[in-house]
């Protein structure tokens, strides 16, 4: 049996702040919300700029002993499945339900609480007694069905920087095969921490200083956190309990380099590029909107802008292209979903949110990217890309809701 995927509720926490909203209007307007951020403990770190969340009081939004067991991670993915379940309308009977999935996709899991509970340990102090419950990879997604009831599938989804797009990629093809009839599902992370900040420079792929991607003299990536959250329904259960469409998720493709734990490859991020649309029956002049991976870093803006011309070859003349990355930094497991949220919402409103921090146009990377400023664009089909470490590569394809 095959479904169509509605998707009828989003959320999001971002550095952009609180809320859909803010990540819409910040990506929509190309206002940067990196900055710099604060590192307690840190020793020896150079790198102090990301995306860190703003005014995030969890205590306002999330039950006192929920928190108790709760990583910031987690408590993102609450805020944000919150306020997707809100949008989308579920009520208690359609949550509490075998046929209902949490499912949440994470790089690190709970890497604040390690962080924190290995500088504590090693001093002498007591370590934190939920320690465990709190560093869980799965963590997120019990949290997330024990404060809804849903009692169906629940689980997490870890593939590093890929890990949000499989998780709804996961979630959809459940849906489709009848599996279950709707998820909470999306993904969320909390990465800013000093040792996994101090990692990520040993690697040599953080900019002191912004987020480039596609551009002549850029400098890395910046390291962003939060989540994004969705209802994803089956089309007969969306119509049975009248619920409405804010877009139809129609293609899903991934695939694995199988070459190399930190090189990307061409070759493996077009496949899946060609898979999504192979699911979603399209050809490639139909997609409208390309919402880039593009990290800022040399070799993976290039290769993710040969992989874009291996698939659409001239047509990729004609399709605008940004990255969500300048703007609230790269969310890791949370990127893909949070850039999801995004190309909904310029799917939605008929707008090309602009590609910001570009000096200069690498020549690299010959791509029609959509500078400075918004573009009211008509378009049917956008592609949101999502490309990992380790060589695991997603894609989502979403089209209007009509």
């Amino acid at each position: 049996m095959t479904r169509r995927v509605a998707i009828s509720g989003m959320g999001a926490i971002s550095a952009a702040g609180l809320g859909l909203d803010a990540l819409w209007d910040a990506a929509r307007e190309g206002r940067s919300a990196i900055g710099p951020i604060e590192l307690p403990n840190a020793t020896g770190n150079r790198v102090l700029i990301g995306g860190a969340i703003p005014g995030f009081d969890p205590a306002r939004h999330i039950d006192e002993t929920v928190l108790r067991t709760c990583d910031a991670y987690s408590q993102y993915a609450l805020y944000a499945s919150a306020e997707a379940i809100a949008m989308a309308g579920l009520q208690e009977p359609h949550l509490r339900s075998d046929r209902t999935a949490a499912i949440v996709g994470t790089g690190v899991g709970g890497i604040g609480t390690l962080d924190a509970g290995c500088f504590h340990y090693y001093q002498g102090h007591k370590f934190d007694t939920f320690a465990v419950p709190k560093v869980m990879t799965s963590s997120g997604a019990s949290q997330v069905s024990i404060v809804h009831g849903i009692t169906g599938p629940t689980f997490a989804v870890s593939s590093a920087c890929a890990s949000g797009s499989q998780a709804i990629g996961m979630a959809a093809m459940m849906i489709k095969a009848g599996l279950i009839d709707r998820a909470v599902v999306g993904g969320a992370e909390a990465c800013l921490t000093p040792a996994t900040m101090r990692a990520w420079e040993y690697l040599r792929v953080l900019s002191p200083d912004a987020c480039r991607p596609f551009s002549l003299g850029r400098t890395g990536m910046v390291i962003g956190e939060g989540a994004a959250m969705f209802v994803l329904e089956a089309s007969d259960a969306l119509e049975a309990r009248g619920g409405t469409a804010l877009a139809w998720l129609v293609g899903y493709g991934t695939s694995s380099d199988a070459r190399d734990m930190v090189q990307p490859d061409a070759d493996g991020a077009a496949r899946a590029v060609r898979a999504a649309l192979g699911d979603a029956g399209l050809p490639p002049e139909a997609i409208g909107y390309i919402n880039a991976h593009g990290t800022g870093t040399v070799l993976n803006d290039m290769t993710e802008a040969k992989a874009l011309r291996d698939v659409f070859n001239d047509a990729l003349d004609a399709i605008p292209v940004s990255s969500s990355k300048p703007i609230i930094g790269h969310a890791l497991g949370a990127g893909g979903a949070l850039e999801l949220a995004i190309t909904v919402q310029a799917l939605r409103e008929q707008v090309i949110p602009p590609h910001i921090n570009c000096l200069e146009q690498d020549p690299k990377c010959p791509l029609r990217l959509q500078l400075d400023d918004p573009l009211p664009h008509s378009f049917d089909a956008a592609l949101s890309n999502s490309f990992a470490f380790g060589g695991i590569n997603s894609a989502l394809i979403v089209a209007q809701a009509s």
